[in-house]
């Protein structure tokens, strides 16, 4: 899915605030490192207090901070591009009654494609009793920026594909590809998928 371009919403801007606005910038970093890139979010009473100590309104603050937590949405999205050649992976573990597989990594110029799969029995799946349909975070080291690039499934199965950037290497022998199960976007399961490629 490609990001849209951002265009400036005005052209006016008042010159008088650049070094305020230079200051803001020197304060999210300094943010991002004393947290590890890590903040979470200020507790409503902080916001509160906030909004009524600075004249500003709770839901800017709200908004803010939520754009914060969740810097790594705003990275640059790679579109992988040079196609060069698939890894065979063929790697499971199973967890409950669910069999989880790296399949293949397509490997392009840019970047690398994980593909994950999910399968269970489905015989007694109905539209009204199928299982849930759950997200994943995968998770390689801190020097990759991997993304979900969508997915999809049927009865018993289901299928992710995740941009990895910048890309594997073609001997990855050794990683281990981290799958983190969230139940909708912020809300993780506990459940972690580790798939070790040797």
């Amino acid at each position: 899915m490609m990001r849209k371009v951002f265009r400036r919403p005005i052209e006016y801007y008042d010159e008088r605030i650049s070094s305020i606005d230079e200051q803001i910038c020197t304060l999210i970093k300094q943010r991002r490192e004393i947290s590890n890139n890590n903040p979470g979010f200020p507790p409503p009473e902080y916001i509160s207090n906030w909004a009524s100590k600075f004249s500003l309104y709770e839901n800017l603050l709200n908004s803010v901070f939520g754009a914060l937590a969740n810097e790594k949405h705003f990275r640059p999205m790679v579109e992988p591009e040079g196609f060069r050649m698939h890894l065979p992976i063929l790697k499971s573990t199973e967890k409950g009654e669910k069999l989880y597989t790296v399949t293949f990594i397509r490997q392009f110029t840019n970047a690398s494609v994980v593909n994950f799969n999910v399968d269970w029995d489905g015989t007694n799946d109905s539209l009204m009793d199928r299982p849930q349909h759950s997200f994943f975070e995968l998770i390689i080291g801190e020097q990759y920026n991997c993304r979900m690039a969508g997915g999809g499934g049927s009865t018993g199965h289901y299928t992710y594909n995740f941009i990895v950037s910048p890309p594997l290497s073609d001997d990855i022998s050794g990683i281990d590809l981290v799958f983190k199960e969230y139940s909708a976007p912020h809300k993780p399961t506990g459940l972690e998928i580790v798939i070790h490629v040797e």
